[in-house]
């Protein structure tokens, strides 16, 4: 003969099942140094294109796409920000990676607009002043995408 939970330990067991679906949305991110050090090279970017050669400049370019690009292919989707625990991607979201590449393609665009402004406006290092814009919006702005993917995360758990 099998006992057969009661109404009230069902409804908490779902509700320990959802608390701990929860804590592991709660770790979807990008570590820390990701986004100090994508600020970071940012920054070199800027200011190599306002001191160094173009030949210098293209060539760390590409560097920094290939060496960005490996890197975050592990962490892009966000679904590993400690080495403690790794988001699977069905609660992370096909979503997560996407909307990750469009804020980093939304800088690019920032960069872009600010250098011509600044050089338009005369500045003597218009490349140093964008990438400084960047770099504090890449600070600033991406623990906050990551706070949107986890928004839609729970989301989505919370309709399933």
């Amino acid at each position: 003969m099998t006992d057969y939970p009661t109404n009230a330990e069902a409804r908490v067991a779902l509700h320990e099942v959802e608390r701990a679906r929860q804590r592991v949305i709660d770790q979807i991110g990008m570590p820390r140094w990701y986004w100090w050090g994508l600020a970071a090279c940012w920054l070199a970017l800027g200011v190599l294109n306002d001191v160094a050669s173009a030949w210098i400049v293209a060539i760390t370019t590409l560097v920094f796409g290939a060496v960005h690009s490996a890197v975050s292919q592990r962490l892009l989707a966000g679904r590993q920000r400690t080495g403690e625990v790794k988001v699977r991607r069905d609660v992370a979201g096909k979503r997560a990676p996407l909307i990750v590449f469009g804020f980093l393609i939304g800088l690019a665009a920032v960069t872009v607009a600010a250098g011509f402004a600044a050089y338009a406006d005369g500045a003597g290092h218009p490349g140093t002043i964008a990438s400084t814009l960047v770099a504090v919006m890449i600070l600033l702005g991406g623990p906050r995408v990551m706070a949107v993917i986890r928004a839609d995360a729970s989301r989505r758990a919370a309709a399933q």
